[in-house]
């Protein structure tokens, strides 16, 4: 899989878990892929002080990422 065929991949797994995020008033959005298995997000609006925000991470978003391209270890969210 090349780096632009991962990219997509990763945004197919974002579009898939956005409105569950948009339902509870927050948001999604990537920052980058490095060594095509470390992703970086960035969660937003309702979803930076939701206590759950770590759970969110792991069970749903990094999950579902993982769905889309199983070679991606690991997801974490950088704070602005």
């Amino acid at each position: 899989m090349t780096t632009e065929e991962l990219r997509i991949n990763v945004e197919k797994a974002l579009d898939e878990i956005r409105p569950f995020l948009q339902s509870d008033g927050g948001d999604i959005s990537l920052l980058s892929i490095e060594d095509d298995k470390l992703v970086k997000v960035q969660l937003q609006g309702a979803c930076v002080g939701c206590s759950v925000n770590q759970m969110t991470l792991r069970s749903g978003v990094e999950m579902t990422i993982k769905k889309y391209a199983p070679q991606i270890e690991q997801v974490i969210n950088i704070r602005v």
